[in-house]
């Protein structure tokens, strides 16, 4: 009896196994770490063949002008709608599907500035020559493609040769005249994106003249700039960076403009001002939407007119910077300020763009204080981040 009872109890445990339903095949689904093709690459187990996998989902064509490869077995795809590409996961025969994304080359520049240099190195620069031109800058070649940045500032001097076409007029706010008079405009698009200073080589540059020749502007001035730019930004559906190395005493309609453009996914880098003070006394730097940055020197010191506080979100080179220059089409110039370290991180919002991808610009925001050396920095007040801007 007690064997009876127990072979019935297995009886119906073995019964109950065999009932229970096979578990649901679903492949590994792999996204693209940056920028994508749109086309997806899928793999299947050995054996199994591509004309089965597509004839029981229902896609009919492979990608055009794809060879099939004798190496692995796998195939590419054109884009699916999510409905297909959930058939196709689930097909048994199919291991694992993944975007196609974009590859590129490396480069190393040898000859750059050392801002470049102090970007993509760890440790403080042997070199202490800010003078010098012998830094090293990796980078991928990729950088910036792609990505509007807007220079609202005294303009730029767009025929200059390190911009190689690159640069152009977007508006003018306060003259009839497309120039830049000043030099401060030009000095920035260069460290954003000129061929031999800047961090993103082949962004779009964008110049916004707010600033008269003599370097100042209006608040009304700086906001039509702002909108100016969210409206291409809307626009153009690209990509889109502002970068403003201006400042001036707190503002609240300035601020609200900032925010505003940053709502719209426009990531708006601002400097953090020269006066030594607490940035949450100055516009646009204390607008939290945007990304505030500190001036740092050569040798790893919080720059002595940098200013500071909880509103900062970065530090960047920004003393003796070497970039472009507006006088001729191949000057240059070495100046200091945090209007010289604002343009190494909007160039660096544009690079990591092009590289890894476009996010909002409070998850960029977050990128850039993560890819951060830490506390490095000397001289840097309580309270405020001691976070020093990296391209890895």
């Amino acid at each position: 009896m007690q064997f009876t009872a127990a072979f019935s109890a297995l009886a119906v445990f073995v019964s109950a196994v065999l009932a229970a339903p096979a578990p649901t095949h679903r492949a590994v689904y792999r996204g693209a770490t940056g920028e994508a093709t749109g086309r997806l690459i899928v793999t299947l187990k050995e054996g199994a063949t591509q004309d089965t996998v597509l004839g029981a989902t229902g896609i009919f064509s492979t990608a055009e002008g794809v060879d099939s490869w004798s190496i692995i077995n796998a195939f590419v795809l054109e884009s699916l709608d999510d409905a297909t590409k959930e058939t196709l996961l689930a097909h048994p025969d199919v291991v694992e599907v993944e975007e196609d994304g974009i590859v590129t080359t490396q480069a190393v520049q040898t000859d750059a500035p050392w801002g470049l240099g102090r970007l993509t190195s760890v440790d403080t620069l042997e070199n202490q020559d800010a003078a010098a031109l012998t830094y090293e800058y990796d980078y991928e070649d990729v950088a910036g493609t792609g990505v509007d940045v807007y220079v609202v500032d005294t303009g730029i001097r767009v025929t200059h040769e390190q911009f190689g076409g690159r640069a152009s007029w977007g508006a003018n706010f306060v003259s009839t005249t497309n120039q830049d008079g000043n030099g401060h405009g030009t000095h920035c698009a260069g460290t954003i994106g000129s061929a031999a200073y800047g961090v993103a080589k082949n962004v779009s540059l964008i110049a916004v003249k707010v600033l008269s020749d003599a370097g100042s502007g209006t608040t009304a001035g700086v906001i039509s700039g702002i909108n100016f730019v969210a409206t291409q930004a809307n626009a153009t559906g690209n990509p889109s960076v502002l970068s403003m190395s201006l400042g001036g005493g707190a503002s609240s309609t300035l601020d609200a403009a900032v925010e505003a453009a940053v709502a719209g996914g426009v990531h708006v880098v601002v400097a953090a001002g020269n006066n030594n003070a607490d940035a949450k006394n100055y516009s646009p730097a204390r607008t939290p939407g945007a990304i505030t940055v500190g001036a740092s020197t050569i040798a790893d010191v919080r720059a002595s007119f940098s200013n500071y506080g909880a509103l900062v979100d970065i530090f960047a080179p920004g003393m003796n910077v070497i970039s472009t220059w507006a006088t001729s089409d191949t000057a240059t110039n070495s100046i200091s300020g945090t209007s010289m370290a604002t343009p190494h991180v909007a160039g660096l919002v544009a690079y990591l763009i092009s590289v890894e991808g476009n996010v909002t610009p409070a998850e960029m925001t977050a990128k850039i204080q993560d890819k951060s050396v830490k506390d490095v920095l000397t001289s840097i007040p309580d309270g405020t981040v001691n976070d020093l801007a990296h391209s890895a």
